[in-house]
């Protein structure tokens, strides 16, 4: 397996950021759908009293963790909200009482085995906090007749440019880091961990050396800074030199791959009992006049945290939830902050005058390979393009479009200015119907 990938602006300006804590908003709306899954239903109705994490919404869909209040206060509705991704879902909109009263159900877990310990994980409503949102207690309730996992891996690389959320995690929360890490391995008889962090990251890979080198078996190494680096199958492959084939899970190879924001939050569940209500996410773009930090309550308006950051919105163009390369474009500032949030970006109308309008536009493909060159999968994306133009199914299964861990590299270094990657996203759905 080769791996490919391409060189970006790293831009990571909020590196020395901390954290800073937002206050408490007005009103929270809080999503029903906020991992990758099967959408909750609300276990609140209007009218009725909710204290910090209480849960208020569940379902028994197999894909699918809890939702609790990120606030105490009364529930004025419960409605419906298109998410950026275009997924609607119910929600409960709560108008804060500024107490912040804690719900008595708060209590750190007791855990003793596996089963205990993906039941904590599941109340704690924990899914991936590296973007995707796949429920963690499902990836760690693995099938052990039929995979025997030996590797835990850390994904620190957050290879994607401007997002410094996962870099501060380690800065700030590196105990609460590496006590998950422990506790996973003792509770599921894993061998070895390893956290893989990207070399543009000194000061983290330092911190994480001193707190492992107290555990024999959890391994920090360095990578090279390129995107994708911290895709699944990539940092697979370049840590412990393992290939994850179409079709495969990680388990299948024997590794589970768990982003350093979900190990460490889960570090302090252990610890404290309060599920996941807060999220860390960094505010940049070029009209953020302060770069930062944040945790905010889930719920919170991205509006708040923009205007937090002095971000100049009447010049957005663009105000993208997650990074610049995977992440999607927000239709409206007043979009709720959700467990799956690590970026907020905001960037300015670009300035094109009319006669480079042609110049900017999509072109006919002109070979040149470059796409070819830098998927990470070692795919061939201008020839998945015209098969999906074509919607040749047995072409595109034959190409391996499955592959596609839909990076964007091919889209960004296109000069043509084709819409790869989109492509490619359509025709994995294409295929699924």
């Amino acid at each position: 397996m080769k791996i490919n990938g391409t060189k970006l602006k790293h831009n990571k300006n909020t590196a020395s950021c901390e954290t800073i804590d937002l206050p408490v908003p007005e009103r929270v709306v809080i999503p029903m759908a906020q991992s990758l899954g099967g959408a909750c239903e609300p276990l609140v109705k209007k009218g009725d009293r909710v204290l910090v994490g209480q849960k208020i919404g569940d379902s028994e869909q197999i894909l699918s963790c809890p939702v609790h209040s990120s606030v105490s206060g009364t529930v004025t509705a419960i409605g419906e909200i298109l998410m950026a991704a275009g997924r609607k879902c119910k929600t409960v909109e709560i108008e804060t009482d500024g107490r912040q009263e804690l719900s008595p159900d708060i209590k750190p877990p007791m855990i003793t085995d596996k089963k205990s310990l993906c039941e904590a994980l599941r109340e704690s409503g924990c899914c991936g906090l590296g973007g995707a949102g796949f429920p963690t207690h499902l990836k760690l309730n693995y099938n052990a007749e039929r995979h025997h996992v030996d590797t835990l891996i850390i994904n620190a690389a957050e290879c994607e440019p401007y997002i410094t959320s996962d870099h501060r995690e380690m800065l700030e929360d590196a105990d609460n880091v590496i006590s998950a890490i422990a506790l996973i391995m003792q509770t599921l008889d894993i061998d070895n961990a390893y956290i893989g962090i990207e070399n543009n990251k000194p000061d983290a890979i330092r911190l994480m050396q001193e707190k492992a080198a107290k555990y024999e078996n959890i391994n920090v190494k360095v990578l090279r800074s390129s995107y994708p680096q911290g895709a699944e199958k990539t940092l697979i492959y370049n840590l412990i030199g393992r290939t994850v084939r179409e079709g495969e899970l990680p388990a299948d190879q024997g590794v589970i791959v768990m982003n350093v924001s979900t190990a460490g939050f889960f570090g302090g569940y252990v610890k404290s009992g309060m599920p996941l209500i807060s999220r860390r996410v960094t505010v940049d773009g070029d009209i953020v006049s302060t770069p930062c930090n944040v945790r905010a309550l889930i719920g919170t308006p991205v509006s708040e945290l923009l205007k937090f950051a002095d971000a100049q919105l009447d010049d957005a163009e663009r105000i993208i939830s997650g990074g610049p390369m995977m992440g999607v474009c927000i239709y409206d500032t007043e979009l709720p902050t959700i467990k799956t949030m690590n970026g907020l970006l905001a960037f300015r109308r670009p300035q094109i005058k009319k006669n480079e309008l042609l110049e900017s536009g999509q072109t006919n493909c002109i070979r040149c390979g470059r796409c070819i060159r830098v998927c990470p999968m070692g795919l061939m994306p201008t020839y998945l393009e015209k098969a999906y133009d074509k919607r040749d199914t047995h072409r595109l299964e034959k190409l391996k479009v499955g592959l596609c861990i839909s990076c964007g590299s091919c889209s960004y270094v296109c000069p043509a200015k084709r819409p790869l990657a989109e492509k490619n996203r359509l025709a994995k759905k294409l295929l699924r119907r």
